[in-house]
């Protein structure tokens, strides 16, 4: 009896004895001995695999760009951004090539005005200068020396019995027509695509709302992922049509201004130069014009 109360006696000392190690060890900042131990991952040499970013994942499989657009897009949608891409080409380029005509037209609309001021008609010619192709002031000149010289040369003909001012009225006016329309060559096809493009767009447009449609009908669900990619085309192709017009229209509009303020200054020449060849000049021209043929012939 004496030696089981002895025992329970000693069995709050030794569970005194377990707190206050354990108590040591939570002030002294040590960790317990399970913390130690390795995990199964690492026992076994095995890393654990990181977790995959999803938001890079989204990025390069991105469903709705421009080349999802093209890779996804059927026939139509293709032969509709063809069009729309060739249609473009062909605007910028008439753009570009009757941009530059217009701009040495009125530098030789502004040299224009120095034949006026010149001593003989071939001084004249050479202060416009450029080439008879190219300039439409010089080839006027040609045309009037070259009318008064046929006039002069051929009377008995038929158009011999007109009048030299009604002769030469008729082969200025041929002159500045023809100028005219070399001006105006290539207008044309601005004006098509700029009436025309957002028209194909449009109709991209409209078949790409077809197949959203279509899309939901099949899906039975009218949710987001069946309708963005067709809507998206839709709209893409809407702004394609649009950018390929607005550039067509505003170069159309400008050309055409350009050109009508060189057609006034070469009315206005050809009427000067019809009052300046009437009144005595022919005799002049044909002499030049004699004299060139006898230095080539030379």
């Amino acid at each position: 009896m004496e030696n089981e109360s002895e025992n329970l006696r000693s069995i709050p000392a030794s569970a005194d004895v377990a707190d206050s190690a354990s108590t040591a060890g939570v002030e002294t900042g040590t960790t317990p001995a399970t913390d130690a131990l390795p995990t199964a991952g690492e026992a076994l040499g095995t890393a654990t695999p990181p977790i995959p970013d999803t938001g890079a994942v989204d990025t390069l499989a991105n469903p709705y760009g421009i080349e999802a657009l093209w890779a996804q897009g059927d026939l139509v949608i293709k032969s509709v951004a063809i069009m729309l891409f060739i249609m473009s080409i062909a605007s910028w380029y008439v753009i570009a090539t009757r941009g530059i005509q217009a701009m040495r037209l009125r530098r030789a609309a502004r040299r224009a005005q120095l034949f006026w001021h010149a001593q003989s008609i071939e001084e004249g010619l050479n202060l416009i200068g450029g080439e008879t192709a190219t300039n439409p002031f010089r080839r006027l000149v040609d045309e009037g020396g070259r009318a008064c010289d046929h006039h002069a040369a051929h009377r008995e003909e038929l158009h011999g019995q007109l009048s030299l001012a009604d002769w030469l009225t008729a082969c200025l006016r041929t002159a500045i027509d023809e100028s005219a329309e070399r001006m105006q060559s290539g207008l044309s096809v601005l004006a098509s695509v700029g009436s025309v493009a957002p028209f194909v767009g449009l109709f991209g447009t409209v078949w790409g709302i077809y197949h959203a449609l279509v899309g939901i009908g099949v899906s039975g669900n009218a949710g987001i992922d069946k309708v963005a990619g067709p809507v998206g085309e839709a709209l893409i192709m809407t702004a394609f049509g649009l950018a390929v017009a607005i550039p067509a229209v505003l170069g159309y509009n400008a050309l055409v201004r350009t050109n009508k303020g060189v057609l006034g200054q070469l009315n206005r020449f050809a009427h000067h130069l019809h009052a300046f060849l009437v009144t005595g000049a022919p005799v002049k021209v044909a002499k030049l014009h004699v004299a060139n043929k006898t230095r080539e012939a030379s």
